[in-house]
């Protein structure tokens, strides 16, 4: 039997995140910003103090790419570095206060593209959409999980089909 990618998760899932990027990368551009800055400090706004090998695997790039980001991004003045304490050859990265702005603009951004992409949608049939999405991210974190655990990577207790 063929995989059929209109009704395969993960097709669906590949589809609607490359349009997300793609339309969020032509509006951030009207602003100045790219989809991987924007994502930088997006993440960095959520974890303050880590380190920049930490938030390339966080990003999912290497640390080599992330630290030409950074580069950029202090320049800008929107990023600052600063000598970690506890050990003195790993920087920690910070947001300056000129980056501010810039955050609450991508949020705007996101949310009118969250906006436009749910479209029709009552405020409960988006609700619920957000939270099946939540679930099926929790279950493969946790099949993840178990899998890195050396467990079998089923969930047991579970009816649904996979």
């Amino acid at each position: 039997m063929r995989l059929d990618a209109d009704n395969s998760l993960g097709f669906l899932v590949a589809d609607i995140a490359r349009l997300l990027r793609e339309q969020f990368n032509d509006t951030a551009q009207s602003v100045g910003l790219t989809l991987a800055q924007a994502r930088t400090l997006l993440h960095l706004a959520r974890n303050e103090g880590t380190s920049q090998v930490s938030l390339a695997q966080i990003l999912e790039v290497q640390p080599i790419t992330l630290l030409r980001q950074i580069d950029r991004l202090e320049e800008a003045g929107l990023v600052r570095r600063q000598i970690n304490p506890a050990d003195r050859r790993a920087q920690q990265l910070y947001l300056t206060p000129a980056a501010e702005p810039l955050l609450e603009t991508i949020s705007e951004l996101g949310g009118a593209l969250t906006d436009h992409a749910f479209a029709g949608f009552s405020d409960e049939r988006r609700a619920l959409a957000l939270a099946l999405l939540k679930e099926i991210k929790n279950n493969l974190a946790m099949r993840a999980a178990d899998v890195r655990s050396g467990g079998s990577g089923s969930r047991s207790g579970r009816e649904d089909p996979p």
